[in-house]
């Protein structure tokens, strides 16, 4: 059987340009719905606490108009101890929980995601373990942002997490050099294989684009899921966003 991995399409930056007037353009809706017709599987938001680029009544308007595309997936990512899970119970409420939320260690003036969940501390594990049971109960399946450690992979799976995403940005650093690429890409496959044997499913993204990905596809295993967002919205300012995610899903579909 083929395996075929999901484009899910972060909509942050669309949000970020968007906010530096009061015109409400470039519209985030209108760049979800343009992707999701092009094909995308999915679509992914982030909104941190200072609001600088997802509000709030993007996260509930998506919501709505995900509801209008079965199949597709919603992805909303952020740290459970701030503002995430107040996301999670408001739209369960409203019969529009997402498909999936992403737990991000993130600081909450932290300029981007630069490290996954250090759940070797057991501190760290006890910390988040009730809110994935509170995010599963309410239908929601959860991925846990992670380094490509293999030895924190059965405690991903032993806190209750469904999926695994593997923060790709030092595979991207490294793509560039030969020797480094193969070093970093030996370490995502070793995490990705344990991840797999834990019973996890692996989700990648940060810094994939179309140079870089598929040749992670290739040599990863079970890629269920790619998000994708700087890249691609740096891509759609050339190309438009329908081009862009037929660019992309050519991309995965050769790996």
């Amino acid at each position: 059987m083929t395996h075929t991995t999901q484009l899910s399409v972060n909509v942050n930056k669309v949000a970020l340009v968007r906010n530096t007037r009061h015109l409400g353009i470039p519209s985030v809706l209108r760049a979800a719905e343009q992707c999701l017709r092009a094909g995308a599987n999915g679509i992914t938001v982030h909104p941190r606490p200072d609001e600088r680029h997802i509000r709030p009544r993007d996260v509930f308007e998506l919501a709505e108009l995900l509801q209008g595309w079965p199949g597709r997936e919603y992805n909303i990512e952020g740290n459970p101890t701030q503002n995430l899970m107040g996301f999670l119970r408001d739209l369960a409420a409203r019969g529009q929980a997402p498909t999936q939320c992403t737990f991000v260690p993130d600081g909450e003036d932290q300029f981007t995601s630069d490290h996954g969940w250090p759940l070797a501390d057991a501190a760290a594990r006890a910390r988040i373990a009730p809110l994935i049971a509170e995010a599963r109960a309410l239908g929601v399946r959860v991925s846990l942002f992670m380094d490509a450690d293999a030895a924190l992979m059965p405690w991903a799976r032993e806190l209750g997490a469904d999926r695994v995403e593997l923060y790709t940005e030092p595979y991207a650093a490294a793509y560039a050099d030969p020797a480094q690429r193969a070093e970093q890409i030996a370490r995502y496959a070793h995490a990705a294989r344990a991840a797999l044997d834990a019973g996890l499913g692996v989700n990648a993204g940060h810094d994939l684009n179309r140079d870089n990905l598929g040749h992670f596809l290739e040599q990863v295993p079970g890629v269920a899921e790619v998000s994708i967002g700087h890249a691609f919205i740096a891509d759609a300012l050339e190309l438009g966003y329908a081009d862009t995610v037929l660019a992309y899903l050519r991309c995965m579909g050769r790996a």
